[in-house]
């Protein structure tokens, strides 16, 4: 049955899209290539285009088979690479961007992950197969939109709504149970659609099939919304985030996160997914970052295949805190600055950030100081210790790091020239190490 919100019979309705937007103009070269009528925008760059967001990729679906493609394009002085044959796909470049190009299809068979396909020249039908209605908006080369689904009201009001029955598109592919919820993380408003976090519950069995860089890829994408958090507590209440992660309760890990974007926003800082990711993690008591909890991060970077650079910053957020919360003021200065040169400022603007002992005003105003500590760098290298006679070797190096340590200590307040005529009196066995700084 045809949405009372679509368009008419053959999909077309009011709406447009600029007739330009970003990346586009290389784009319509292809749409030329492969005749008027024969081709259209189609996914999320019409999406984002309707609702005035930043374009990102664009595809292109066509009544071509593949091989006209590659036969039409090619006839235009195009580039054309076929990445997808199988499902019909075949990346197109023009003036130095790639463009998918996908053949109308239907599915034949699917497996909870993947779909045997049939070529087809029905808009509609093409429409039919995709996940949310607000995905399956067309849009021809002087931006005309075509609906077959409700899609534009869906995307208006902030409706995320899977197209047709939502249990029997999950069972189609266990992804879209992530989908569904990074899509509302990013696009929805209000409450989750009831029914879909119903079907999303009843299938999260179906997560067990997914490979884990797609658990991970989604997971990002989704903490990389403005405001995941209620998104999170409704995977959190479906049974869904107990499925993907290993938290210990849910809900308490929903809660975090909710307090963690709020001091976000409070202290002005980007948003980063790793640091979202920790607040998922752990810890469990109010008492700052614990070794599990940092056990738990490294064997989570494994598990959902995280980068080493995406790994290494989830590891950092969840070391321990800078001590602040028995001090007087907003913040000690001079605890931020040691904690800033050992950890890096990233490392410590999570930590104060994730902090339970803090109230959000000590951390927004602690991350704040943060941001404004210049950072100095230790005056030394070991070609100082050596020139002054130490001999080469594992000594060097533990010697400058002991520098280094009464340095910080000392508020970095010892000169190059006073660390030097420390550094002279250690070597030649004089020195006093409780007196940092003092030749």
């Amino acid at each position: 049955m045809q949405d009372a919100a679509a368009g008419g019979d053959d999909g077309l309705t009011d709406a447009v899209v600029p007739a330009a937007w970003p990346g586009q103009p290389p784009a319509a070269t292809v749409l030329t290539a492969l005749g008027a009528g024969a081709a259209r925008y189609v996914g999320g760059a019409v999406r984002d285009a309707l609702l005035g967001r930043p374009v990102q990729d664009i595809d292109i679906a066509t009544v071509h088979g593949p091989e006209t493609v590659i036969e039409r394009v090619r006839a235009a002085g195009l580039a054309a690479h076929p990445t997808g044959l199988d499902h019909g796909t075949v990346t197109v470049v023009a003036e130095g961007h790639g463009f998918e190009v996908t053949t109308l299809r239907h599915d034949l068979a699917t497996d909870g992950r993947y779909a045997t396909v049939a070529f087809t020249d029905d808009w509609r039908a093409d429409a039919a197969r995709r996940d949310f209605t607000m995905n399956a908006l067309y849009a021809d080369a002087g931006g005309r939109i075509y609906d077959y689904t409700g899609g534009i009201a869906d995307a208006r009001s902030g409706r995320v709504r899977f197209i047709g029955d939502a249990a029997a598109r999950i069972e189609e592919d266990g992804l879209r149970i992530l989908r569904f919820f990074r899509f509302h993380a990013w696009y929805g408003a209000g409450a989750p659609d009831p029914a879909a976090v119903a079907a999303c519950a009843a299938h999260r069995r179906l997560l067990r099939r997914l490979s884990a860089e797609r658990v991970g890829a989604e997971i990002v994408r989704l903490l990389g919304a403005p405001d995941p958090g209620p998104s999170v507590a409704a995977m959190a209440r479906a049974g869904v985030l107990a499925a993907v992660l290993p938290v210990a309760a849910p809900g308490a890990a929903a809660a975090r996160l909710a307090r963690l974007v709020a001091r976000e926003r409070q202290a002005g800082v980007a948003v980063a997914a790793e640091r979202r990711l920790a607040a998922l993690v752990g810890p469990e008591g109010a008492d700052g970052a614990t070794p599990a909890a940092e056990k738990r991060a490294r064997s989570l970077g494994r598990s959902l295949r995280l980068s080493k650079a995406a790994t290494a910053r989830l590891e950092a957020a969840l070391g321990a805190p800078p001590d602040l919360a028995d001090r007087p003021g907003t913040a000690d200065a001079r605890t931020l600055a040691e904690a800033v040169y050992w950890d890096g400022r990233a490392a410590v603007v999570d930590r104060l950030l994730l902090d339970a002992r803090l109230d959000d005003a000590r951390s927004a105003a602690a991350v704040t100081a943060v941001g404004a500590l210049a950072c100095p760098r230790f005056p030394l290298g070991g070609r100082d210790l050596l020139a002054l006679g130490l001999t080469p070797g594992p000594g060097v190096g533990r010697l400058l790091k002991r520098l280094e340590r009464d340095w910080v200590a000392a508020g970095f307040a010892p000169d190059r020239e006073r660390l030097l005529d420390r550094a002279a009196a250690l070597i030649a066995g004089t020195g006093d190490a409780s007196t940092p700084g003092d030749g």
